[in-house]
């Protein structure tokens, strides 16, 4: 459960912004859309690699 401390006086548009903050760390929402479709192991896999060729040319790119 996720907790959002109020201070007296406090604003609730931050105190929305704060569990939003809080919610997005979590990853449930995240989480919820890799379930709502399988992919395979290998497809899994080849994204990662992908994704990993396309950092490691950028980090290149800055050096």
């Amino acid at each position: 459960m996720i907790i959002v401390p109020l201070k007296e006086g406090d604003n609730i548009e931050r105190a929305l912004k704060k569990f939003k903050r809080k919610f997005e760390k979590t990853g449930v929402t995240k989480e919820l859309r890799n379930r709502q479709a399988f992919s395979k192991p290998s497809v899994k896999k080849r994204k990662e690699k992908i994704h990993a060729i396309y950092v490691q040319q950028l980090q290149q790119a800055e050096d």
